[in-house]
């Protein structure tokens, strides 16, 4: 099945779980720190310049964003981790509701766990690929920000990184800036929403 991508509409924000649409079809979350570039990629997947909220200030994605594909298939951007400036008891609180939405969401099919391709595998990222491969949930690394550095380094990250995986997780080059990647993508979030 090939998924129309740029259909994507904006569905809804979640703060909980119980703010979440109803749990049917199927669905793909995208994951990472605050400044790995989910919404940029979101936005280049879609072909949407607008459809994802990118902002200067890392950290900005607060709430659970569900984009619409058709009445059955939806992407969501989960809140990113890692440098926002809000205090602790609210972080726990993201964490909290973040943790019940991967635990108990019937309809994700998958991650995409994104990562500066310049700092891989931070303890986060550790933490993602841990808890989703103990919940068996397909997890699909994107290594972001690709044209911030050469080919040749572009392929020794993905190849050391290849190596450090559990068995079973896909990995990717992508820049959503010189539009690297994306045919790949496309068709790995198309696996996995009609798996």
């Amino acid at each position: 099945m090939s998924v129309e991508f740029h259909k994507a509409r904006f569905l809804t924000s979640a703060a909980k779980l119980t703010d979440c649409p109803d749990d049917i079809g199927a669905e793909v979350a995208f994951c990472g720190r605050s400044n790995a570039g989910k919404s940029s990629a979101i936005n280049t997947l879609t072909r949407q310049s607008k459809l994802a909220r990118t902002s200067k200030t890392p950290g900005r994605t607060q709430l659970i964003n569900f984009f619409e594909l058709t009445e059955e298939l939806r992407l969501v951007d989960l809140p990113g981790f890692g440098y926002a400036k809000v205090p602790e008891k609210i972080k726990r609180e993201w964490q909290q509701h973040l943790d019940e939405y991967l635990r108990n969401r019937k309809s994700l099919k998958g991650l995409v766990l994104l990562m500066d391709i310049r700092h891989p595998l931070k303890p986060f990222d550790e933490m993602m690929i841990e808890w989703s491969t103990g919940a068996n949930i397909l997890i699909h690394i994107l290594l972001t920000k690709a044209d911030k550095i050469k080919g040749g380094a572009q392929q020794n990250v993905l190849l050391k990184l290849k190596s450090n995986l559990p068995e079973g997780i896909s990995v990717q080059i992508f820049s959503a800036t010189k539009k690297i990647g994306i045919e790949d993508l496309a068709k790995r979030l198309s696996d996995l929403l009609s798996s």
